[in-house]
């Protein structure tokens, strides 16, 4: 079962161009994966953003993850 990411991960046409964000905030879904994909840990993140919490790393991860499950493959 993943986690339930509806009420963290928001969309806003007027921010970030429509990213998906975190509660809202100005940090996106792929600055937080950018953030890992370049060494940085779940903790060096969140020690850097101190407004982010361990659920919200969590529901980036499943945002990702459900978006990569809906990926159709073309052959």
């Amino acid at each position: 079962m993943g986690v339930d990411y509806s009420e963290i991960i928001t969309i806003e046409p007027g921010k970030r161009s429509g990213k998906p964000c975190i509660r809202g905030l100005r940090i996106t879904v792929s600055d937080v994966l950018d953030y890992l994909a370049s060494g940085m840990t779940a903790e060096q993140i969140l020690k850097d953003f101190p407004e982010l919490t361990e659920e919200d790393l969590r529901a980036c991860f499943a945002f990702a993850a459900d978006r990569e499950r809906r990926l159709a493959v073309i052959p």
